[in-house]
């Protein structure tokens, strides 16, 4: 299976039946669970339309991490999918997001670790970023968060 196909499928299986305040809340302490775990130097943001539901800043994180939270995010909020989904479609053609996007760089990185927030009759709603590792283990970081969050509704 391609890159582009497994995040496609990753962005499928991760469709949320809902999204609450409490949701962010729990996804946000998943995701602050499993940095801690591994001692990820990481930023975490998670917002619904433009409100910023959850930030965290853990130690070795900066305000680097914080822009590229801004410019993950915003290929999620221009483009409805994962940054890292986004990069991969723009690599698979044989160039990348910079050279081809015409869009500022200075203001969107299709880098991976940002995630739309798709909620099952709504469509994306939001987005869930994480910076501070190799853009794949960002990307990996949000998959496995919102895997256990969406397994917990099963439950």
């Amino acid at each position: 299976m391609s890159e582009v196909a497994t995040i496609e499928a990753q962005e499928a299986h991760l469709t949320l039946p809902h999204f609450t305040y409490d949701d962010a809340w729990a996804l946000g302490s998943l995701l602050v669970g499993l940095a801690r775990e591994r001692e990820a130097p990481v930023a975490i943001d998670i917002r619904r339309g433009m409100q910023q539901l959850f930030h965290c800043a853990l130690p070795g994180s900066s305000a680097d991490n914080d822009a590229w939270i801004d410019r993950k995010r915003r290929v999620v909020e221009r483009y409805g999918e994962s940054s890292f989904l986004v990069g991969a479609r723009f690599r698979a053609k044989g160039t990348t997001f910079e050279q081809s996007s015409r869009l500022d760089p200075d203001r969107y990185a299709a880098h991976g670790g940002s995630f739309p927030i798709a909620v099952d009759g709504a469509g994306v709603i939001g987005s869930v970023t994480v910076s501070g590792l190799p853009q794949a283990e960002d990307h990996a970081m949000v998959v496995e968060a919102l895997g256990l969050l969406l397994d917990g509704f099963a439950a």
